[in-house]
């Protein structure tokens, strides 16, 4: 039986990188339909061990984050979406979990360690921020997921979680399944960079386009998009190497698109022209903009639908968490009974 799972935490609103990294794969999966199950979860447990003292922050996006799933074409009536703070059997799995790792196993966890550094707890970390990995493994198993689609940071994640599987299943019985991870299939998008060049897109740095963003607000970021400092003139030769304009352009365009909205015939083409010299930067962005708008033209109208009809949006949400919470039972009763702690059963 194939069962996926996947999820994001209600941070803030979703953004490209969110969408080439695991959104866009996750409604090919579902268009696809080869698997028996499929979960996508707002995981806002995992969101308060960093924001604790914000659950405001937490709570506003749960509807943001729902939204953005919608608008996509993530597709209720063939995926479950659910609210990871209602499913109390995942805290309980999580804690049962706890026995089997250890403090240096989780501080090696290459996932961890960076958000660490770039969150600059050092030393005053929160005990939930370092379990996560932990309550990820919980996520994925309690649903018995066997396929995961995530980016290429959180390959260290599934590999903790099939650690787990198979400590638990050693020691108490063949009970849970080991997970696979599904990447995207473009290199780049694996891990999308910011607009400021820096290594990852993301909320914190304030480096994104995010999928509800304005028109305006897109052609105002693409505008500002870091290119190459050397490339001061149109005359001047460019280099296309760390130029986040071409790095996008390799991630969201095709020789079609290039056609549409440029002179090219391809992007090698383009290339070309501006390591030669005699291109602008404008132009280039002025390229990329159209052909991001071409994607999230259609994704704004899906949203503002959903939007109009925000009663339809907590339904979707209220009955995916009751269905989730059904398969959640089943899977603790299982777990309980190999922990030989099913006392009354």
């Amino acid at each position: 039986m194939d069962i996926i799972l996947t999820g994001d935490r209600p941070t803030g609103k979703l953004h490209l990188g969110h969408y080439v990294g695991s959104l866009k794969q996750r409604v090919k999966l579902q268009n696809e339909g080869n698997f028996d199950k499929m979960y996508v979860m707002i995981a806002d447990a995992q969101g308060l061990t960093d924001n604790f003292d914000n659950p405001k922050k937490i709570k506003d996006n749960i509807i943001e984050v729902a939204l953005d799933y919608l608008s996509v074409g993530i597709d209720p009536s063939k995926v479950t979406i659910f609210i990871q703070s209602q499913i109390s059997e995942l805290t309980e799995l999580t804690f049962y979990y706890m026995n089997l790792v250890t403090v240096s196993r989780l501080s090696r966890n290459p996932t961890v360690k960076n958000e660490i550094k770039q969150k600059e707890y050092e030393k005053s970390i929160p005990v939930g921020f370092f379990c996560y990995p932990i309550s990820q493994a919980a996520d994925i198993t309690l649903f018995k997921a066997n396929i995961v689609p995530v980016g290429d940071d959180q390959l260290p994640m599934i590999e903790q979680t099939n650690e787990i599987v198979n400590s638990f299943n050693r020691i108490y019985g063949d009970t849970l399944v080991n997970a696979k991870a599904i990447l995207p299939n473009n290199e780049q998008a694996k891990r999308l960079p910011g607009l400021d060049g820096k290594a990852k897109m993301s909320k914190s740095l304030g480096n994104c386009i995010y999928l509800s963003d304005t028109s305006d607000e897109v052609y105002k970021k693409v505008m500002s998009m870091y290119t190459d400092p050397n490339h001061i003139k149109v005359e001047d030769k460019g280099s296309v190497k760390g130029n986040m304009v071409f790095t996008y352009l390799d991630v969201f365009s095709n020789d079609e698109l290039i056609r549409k909205y440029s002179k090219y015939n391809s992007l090698e083409e383009m290339k070309k022209h501006y390591k030669k010299g005699g291109l602008g930067d404008v132009v280039i962005k002025k390229v990329l903009y159209n052909i991001l708008e071409e994607i999230l033209e259609p994704i704004r109208e899906k949203r503002k639908y959903y939007e109009d009809n925000i009663d339809k949006v907590y339904d979707i949400l209220k009955d995916g968490t009751r269905k989730a919470r059904e398969e959640a039972n089943k899977t603790i009763k299982e777990v309980r009974k190999a922990l030989m702690i099913d006392y009354f059963s």
